[in-house]
This record gives structure tokens, sequence and C-alpha cells, in this order.
């Protein structure tokens, strides 16, 4: 096949959750076809463009900033875009008429037998979606409407409920207008169907690279708890402030001297100031390799209250040998089983229970542990993940001949 994939972002640096997730789509794909990629590129940097070569035959960088979260400018672009505007915020941040151009100078140049519109945000650069894959990592209304609901003062919950009405409308209308849906989980699917009003939906797992994260040898634990996510990204940061305010101090009543690694890209100030008063909390940033920080840790966290599609996460931390405390958000839409392979709480006090219970039961953590390594050993390898993705390609491009 010759396949057209629009995205709103190049997959390196691979820091997020969706990157990794294509990427392990894409590797297989393009091993066995002919793959084009389009997408935005901070213009800061070429490693998206230098590195695209490892997933893709072709590549259209087009430069377009994004203005980080936490910069000064971004009240300025929340009022313009409320005034505006009436896509969410999510999305007009990746709005590029050149990006649009772009796609729309391939379609009439070259025949493609697919095209997959990777996340909702990438349809407002899409000339049409007709005849087109969306590929839907998060069902994004979900997200927001979770952010209203735990938001802390009544001007957020505004602005939370604003977004996740213009993202309800958004996401709707780019569902219907593809040809095909792909969801993450038969969860997410079954939302999109009863939320959007469509058929044309099915599911592909989560995968991951069991061989690369599995640890060989003994293991040496210097931390008691690891979190691993971008922590720039809202849920994950509200997450590990609830985890720290309301949990720690219970785990900490228990074992004064309980540890704690965040571990990922721009950690939120708050978290950084927690760190600095803390010397049992520590919090990375960047790191070139995440994989010593969970071979070190003794209990995987998954705090999550907010959140939607899949978490990278928890099966990256099954993979290396980590058992794992989540909330049901956490795990929400995985092929996990709750006492079987994690442990899951939703309540400060039930996670703070279930946290002693691991660290305390080693035969219990050990016996989680081995269960979910042979979880995601048997069933959740990137080229099986991908054969299925493939799969619903061809079955599109069949109905478009």
């Amino acid at each position: 096949m010759k396949i057209l994939w629009v995205n709103q972002y190049f997959l390196h640096p691979t820091e997020r959750g969706g990157q990794i997730r294509s990427m392990g789509i894409l590797k297989p794909l393009h091993a066995r076809h002919e793959v084009h990629y389009a997408a935005l590129e901070d213009p800061r940097s070429s490693v998206g463009r230098d590195m695209a070569h490892t997933f893709c035959s072709h590549a259209y960088p087009v430069p377009h900033p994004v203005v980080p979260r936490r910069s000064p400018r971004i009240g300025l672009q929340i009022a313009q875009h409320l005034a505006m505007s009436d896509l969410p915020l999510a999305v007009t941040r990746y709005e590029s008429a050149a990006l649009r151009e772009t796609v729309r100078t391939l379609l009439a140049r070259e025949h493609f037998d697919a095209v997959v519109c990777d996340f909702a945000a990438s349809g407002v650069n899409m000339p049409t979606l007709e005849g087109a894959v969306l590929f839907q990592h998060n069902v994004e209304t979900t997200i927001f409407e979770r952010h209203a609901e735990h938001a802390k003062t009544p001007l957020h919950r505004w602005f939370y409920t604003l977004q996740a009405d213009r993202m309800r409308r958004y996401e709707a209308r780019v569902c219907r207008e593809s040809a095909h849906v792909i969801a993450v989980s038969p969860v997410d699917a079954d939302r999109m169907r009863s939320m959007f009003g469509i058929t044309h939906v099915s599911d592909v797992p989560t995968g991951v690279d069991v061989q690369s994260l599995q640890h060989q040898g003994p293991r040496t634990t210097t931390t008691d708890f690891v979190f691993v996510g971008s922590m720039d990204w809202l849920p994950n940061i509200d997450g590990m402030l609830w985890f720290t305010a309301e949990i720690l101090p219970k785990l900490r009543a228990h074992k004064p001297d309980c540890s704690v690694a965040i571990v990922g890209r721009r950690p939120d100030p708050r978290l950084i100031a927690l760190a600095a008063a803390d010397p049992l909390i520590t919090v990375t940033g960047t790191v070139d390799d995440v994989r010593p920080f969970l071979w070190g840790s003794r209990v995987a966290i998954l705090p999550l209250r907010i959140g939607g599609g899949t978490r990278m996460k928890v099966y990256e931390s099954m993979a290396a040998g980590v058992p794992m405390v989540s909330t049901a958000v956490g795990m929400e839409g995985l092929a996990c089983v709750p006492g079987r392979d994690l442990l899951v709480a939703d309540t400060p006090e039930e996670f703070a229970a279930r946290c002693i219970q691991m660290l305390e039961d080693r035969a219990l953590a050990d016996r989680i542990a081995d269960s979910a390594f042979a979880l995601v050993d048997r069933e959740c390898s990137w080229d099986a993940v991908a054969t299925q993705f493939e799969k619903t390609l061809l079955t599109v491009a069949s109905r478009r001949r």
C-alpha cells in the first residue's frame, strides 16, 4: 500500500505516549508499505525530520511553533482563541494553513491507497476526511469533561466546560466525516458510538516493546514509588499533585522514609517546588532513558483522575517487571485484570493501603509483576498491533476502489 499519514507533530524526540503509539505502529507498516508522513515541525529543531526515515519513506515537515502551556504568551493565545474561534484550543494550537495546503497538494499529486489522520486535532489540517481513517488515541471530550469535574476554581470549571462543549462538537464532526475511526480500546470505541452517534469505529490494542523494557539479571531498588509520564500533560500534573497532597502523607505516616521519583519532561513548577522542599521526592525532568528509573523502583504508581484513551505507561511498567497501583481511570481500556495484573484504588485511603500492601507483601508484588509481564509478553507486541491496524486500512482501501 501507499499510505499518507498526517499528524500534528513529528515523532522525535519521542516524549509523549501518542508518539510512542504512532511509532510502534508506523515502523512495521514502513517495513511493508510506502509511507508518506506530513506533520508540523518545531522550527527550533530538525531532529523530527532527521529521524523520520526510521518510520516513513517520505517526510513533509511544515514549520509551526506551538506556544508551550506555561509560556507567558499562553494567556494571550487563550484570549485570542476565545474571541476568534469556536474550535477547542487543543485544536487551534495545531491549525496550519501551510500543512493543509501540503496535504492538499499531496492528495492531488499522488495516488494513496490509504490516508490516516492521526489524532482528532490533525483533522483541522485535512482538506477532506472523505476516505480517511481517523486514529483516535483518546476521546478528547472525556478528558475535558473530567478536567471540569476536578477543576479547583469556578473560572477553571467554566473554561474546561466550554472546551468540552467545543471539543464534543468538533470531535463528532471529524468522526462522522471520516471513512473509519480506529480507537485504542473497546471502552473508547463504545464511548464514541454513544457520544458521536457513529458505527464505523473499531479498536486496536495498545502495544509495548517488551524486549527493550525487560530487565535482565537481579534488580537493585533504590526508590519506593515511581511515576513516568510527560509532566507538562495536565492529567499527569493533576494526578501527581493529588498523590503528593492526599496519598503521600498517609504513606509517610506508615513509612516515614517513603521515597518517590517523578520522571518526565517539563515538570510543573509546583512539583519542582515539592522536590526542593523534600529530599525524598525526586523530579527528574527529561531523561534519555526511563528504564533505570523503572527498574530501580519497587512500585509504579498511576494516580490519574483525568484521562482518555489508554496509558502507555501501564504496559511499560508491566514490561519492566514493576508491580503497579493505579486508579480505575489509569487502567481504563486496557486488558489487565485488577488483583491479578495490578492493584486498583480510587480514594486516597485505598490508594495508600494498596501501595503499602505492595511494599510489605513481596510475594503479592512478585505475583502481580509476573502476571502483568506474562500479559504484555503474550498479547502486546507492536507487530501484532500494526497488523491489526493494517487490516483495517486494507478494508477501507478496498471500499475506495
